[in-house]
């Protein structure tokens, strides 16, 4: 053990290759033993048109994870009534493992975004940023992070940075794909492509 654990957040919305890449990277680079994924509640500020339910994102997750060593399936954000904050789950799985090192696996558009979040001081308080670095992709910059923690804090999560390959998917561009009758194969894990044909999600009323 490693007394120390990578938080994925995310809506996974489907769940696709590019979330299992930069899970198994965070487990190869990160002095982890675990990645903690954890679906965010539905947002109410989501984007139009249709998406999974809650049931079915964790579902799709457990196709994709059960008995995969160093993953771990955490409800607590869609579990919690009222919008989730990632403060707010932080400060929980503190509290539950007070003696554990938590890393939160962000990508750089969130790190430019982090003087918005809520109570960003306190997050790099509780956490180490894990930033995920992309080939051919701008490296990330952390002066966003100055205000809000001291210089070493801010070397510990430049040292936490994770380096993968470029990958050009996402869960939106699989769920246009999806409403227009496009391939996602090869895209998301067979499970999940065989779950979304079977559930009828992501199409159209029409459909």
């Amino acid at each position: 053990m490693t007394d120390a654990v990578a938080i994925y957040g995310g809506s996974f919305d489907p769940v696709h290759i590019g979330h299992l890449w930069i899970a198994e990277y965070a487990l190869e680079q990160l002095p982890v033993d675990e990645v903690r994924w954890v679906p965010a509640a539905t947002s109410p500020l989501k984007e139009s048109g249709t998406v999974a339910t809650d049931d079915q994102r964790i579902d799709m997750l457990r196709l994709v994870l059960s008995g995969q060593n160093g993953h771990v399936i955490d409800t607590r954000e869609i579990d919690r009534s009222g919008v989730s904050f990632t403060v707010d789950t932080l400060e929980q799985l503190s509290s539950e493992h007070p003696n554990r090192r938590l890393f939160l696996v962000i990508g750089g558009d969130s790190l430019a975004s982090f003087d918005r979040w809520k109570q960003p001081r306190r997050i790099l308080e509780l956490c180490t940023l894990a930033v995920v670095a992309r080939g051919g992709m701008p490296s990330p910059d952390y002066t966003v992070l100055n205000d809000f923690a001291p210089a070493q804090k801010v070397s510990e999560c430049r040292d936490a940075e994770i380096d993968m390959p470029q990958i050009e998917i996402s869960s939106r561009d699989l769920r246009d794909r999806v409403l227009h009758s496009r391939s996602i194969r090869f895209r998301v894990p067979h499970a999940v492509e065989a779950f979304i044909q079977h559930e009828g999600l992501y199409r159209s009323a029409e459909q």
